[in-house]
């Protein structure tokens, strides 16, 4: 009986994580894709139009810890103003969780 519930509210949280992945992956097509593009970097019209950081990288990856990465999306981007401010679109919860789906986008 402990192993069945073991196993179900494993089975839980991983649908939970799934979920947050997802909701992540979706905030990221509405709110980032249309210039930072689906694999982040930035070759979209308006992506090439601002010369926009190619997020894959792993230099760039290197180059920016999750702070940072978190204000951008927060507050803007000082380097371009037509970054606009999320703070108060998204949840604490849907900054970190575009912060770890940047973190995805690195290349191998």
């Amino acid at each position: 009986m402990k192993s069945r519930f073991a196993l179900l509210l494993s089975l839980s949280l991983a649908a939970v994580v799934h979920a947050e992945e997802e909701t992540a992956a979706e905030t990221w097509t509405a709110k980032c894709k249309s210039c930072h593009g689906g694999d982040g970097k930035g070759q979209t019209q308006m992506g090439k139009k601002e010369a926009i950081d190619d997020l894959s990288l792993p230099s760039w990856q290197s180059a920016h810890d999750d702070a940072a990465i978190r204000q951008v999306i927060a507050e803007g981007s000082p380097k371009n103003k037509k970054m606009k401010a999320y703070k108060d679109k998204l949840s604490d919860k849907q900054l970190d969780a575009l912060v770890a789906y940047v973190r995805t986008l690195k290349k191998g």
